[in-house]
Formats: C-alpha cells, sequence, structure tokens
C-alpha cells in the first residue's frame, strides 16, 4: 500500500479507482438480448417464468449458469503499488 511519501488517502484512492475499473469492466459486459427462451440451451430443463421476466434475453438456467460461474478464472489485476518486487517480475 502506499507510503513512504505519499499523500494522505493515498490509500483510499487506490482502492476507490480499483472498485471504480472492476464496476465499469462489469458494466461493458453484455446483457442478454432478445427473447428468453423457455427452455436452457444447455441442459434443456425449463426456465421458470420468473427468471425470463427478471432477465430479459435469459438463454441458461439457474443451475447451468452457476457452473459456468464456478469455472470462471480470475485475471491479472493491476498492480496500483508500484513497489519494487512488482517491478522485477
Amino acid at each position: 500500500m502506499a507510503g513512504g511519501w505519499a499523500k494522505d488517502g493515498a490509500v483510499s484512492e487506490q482502492i476507490e479507482a480499483s472498485i471504480n475499473d472492476e464496476l465499469a469492466r462489469l458494466k461493458a459486459r453484455k446483457a442478454p438480448v432478445g427473447e428468453s427462451r423457455t427452455h436452457c440451451a444447455e441442459c434443456e430443463e425449463p426456465i421458470p417464468q420468473a427468471r425470463r421476466e427478471a432477465l430479459p434475453g435469459v438463454k441458461l438456467c439457474i443451475d447451468c449458469v452457476n457452473e459456468r460461474d464456478a469455472q470462471f478464472k480470475a485475471r491479472g489485476g493491476i498492480n496500483r503499488r508500484g513497489s519494487k518486487d512488482s517491478q522485477l517480475k
């Protein structure tokens, strides 16, 4: 984290910048569009009407979405610290 000659509040600014970057990335993700499917595109199980109304353009059931999200691999973030260790890599 910020230290040494860093100005007051530098740590908070780093945290806020990271949060804002992630929020912008999430907002930029494509949302489903079009008509919702009545059955899941992966497993063919029926998609409940409430889910189709809540998420227009939904294509997957909750179980398939959860399974896909569990396979998510974290991506490398930006090192805002600029420590010597990070410079050497």
